[in-house]
């Protein structure tokens, strides 16, 4: 209740803010009349990897069903790589399996390497389109199919 007996609803005057970096809270991420079930304020990391992975991997769909080799995009937090390692730590690779090749994609060295969400997605188009280059024996600029 406010000072004069009435009820307060609605959002706070003013403008929201973005205390400690954490990202919007608040009244947007709370159920509403146009979202009654809530809208996710807040995404993971692991998350946001795996939606930008799931939109590459629905644009290059029409390669997927051309190419004779089956492949299966994965993705994996880091490499486990030995102690006495000393090259740069890899953003991809590429396995065969029995059922043809699996591209393993390693998040936090792809995203270590990327100040903007705009860069993080460039790199991982990068990575995906040399990893699949690499699998079908392709020129990654072929298999791109944003304009350029």
């Amino acid at each position: 209740m406010d000072h004069l007996g009435g009820i307060v609803t609605g959002p706070r005057p003013g403008r929201m803010r973005d205390r400690r970096g954490r990202g919007p809270r608040g009244p947007m991420a709370l159920p509403g009349p146009l979202s009654p079930r809530s809208v996710p304020a807040h995404r993971s990391p692991r998350e946001a990897f795996h939606l930008l992975v799931s939109d590459i991997v629905e644009a290059l769909e029409p390669h997927f069903t051309v190419e004779p080799d089956h492949v299966e995009i994965r993705f994996d937090e880091a490499p486990l790589l030995p102690p006495e390692w000393t090259d740069e730590v890899p953003l991809g690779i590429v396995v065969t399996i029995p059922e043809g090749h699996r591209v393993v994609l390693f998040r936090i060295p792809i995203a270590q390497r990327c100040g903007t969400t705009e860069e993080l997605e460039e790199l991982t188009w990068s990575v995906v389109l040399d990893r699949l280059a690499e699998v079908w024996h392709m020129s990654p600029d072929d298999l791109d199919p944003r304009p350029r």
